[in-house]
């Protein structure tokens, strides 16, 4: 993975209002924190940390002047509508260190038609070097018929890399797609268990009609 090099600026002012000040600039307050050294508050360039941070593993290179920190992402906060980011906590890493992260999972390829390709996981966690951390996995579901499934452990790691979760950890499942009677059934059971009821329809009704019609005319018979 390519570094990204950013300018950033010192953060002498904290609090909500120092924050939206540094956002009217179209900047992003921002914390550097790691290896027990003192957190560094700097202001990013809103719109190139945006870039940069379309892959969540970025990693960059965080220029002070005569400082530089090696960082990867650690919480990015969006703004929940427009998405932009409100604040960034970024973790100090070294080369040649191993960090923790979650790498997305891609699926490529078409199953037998008639299967439900069924996607358990989207992102799976790895031990990774900080300079060799991949921006995704692909995983082929090319030909898989119903009953196949995709393990963590058949996820293609990265020289050096190993899987930070249970290696049996279900990627993707695929299934027969369930007949119409099948989700009828269950969406009964589902309507069942929740207490709905129905109102008969208008043929039940007309045949409850009838056989009360008929009951009548017996008993003045």
């Amino acid at each position: 993975m390519a570094e990204i090099k950013i300018a950033a600026e010192s953060r002498t002012e904290f609090g909500k209002g120092a924050a939206r000040r540094i956002r009217r600039d179209n900047k992003v307050p921002a914390v550097l924190y790691g290896h027990g050294t003192d957190p560094v508050h700097v202001a990013l360039p809103g719109h190139q940390l945006m870039l940069a941070l379309k892959n969540s593993n970025a990693l960059l290179t965080i220029d002070l002047g005569s400082d530089q920190h090696l960082v990867i992402p650690k919480q990015v906060q969006r703004d929940p509508l427009k998405g932009f980011i409100e604040h960034a906590d970024l973790l100090i890493v070294r080369k040649g260190e191993k960090v923790v992260v979650d790498v997305r999972i891609n699926v490529i390829g078409d199953a037998i038609s008639g299967n439900l390709v069924i996607l358990e996981n989207a992102s799976v966690s790895i031990e990774a070097e900080a300079t060799h951390i991949p921006e995704s996995f692909e995983v082929s579901i090319e030909g898989l018929d119903a009953g196949a499934q995709i393990l963590a452990k058949d996820i293609e790691l990265p020289k050096g890399a190993s899987l930070a979760v249970d290696e049996d950890l279900l990627i993707v499942n695929v299934t027969g797609a369930p007949t119409e009677a099948q989700v009828e059934a269950e969406l009964a059971e589902a309507e069942a268990e929740a207490g709905i009821e129905h109102d008969a329809t208008d043929a039940e009704e007309a045949e409850a009609a009838a056989e009360g019609e008929g009951a009548e005319s017996t008993e003045s018979e």
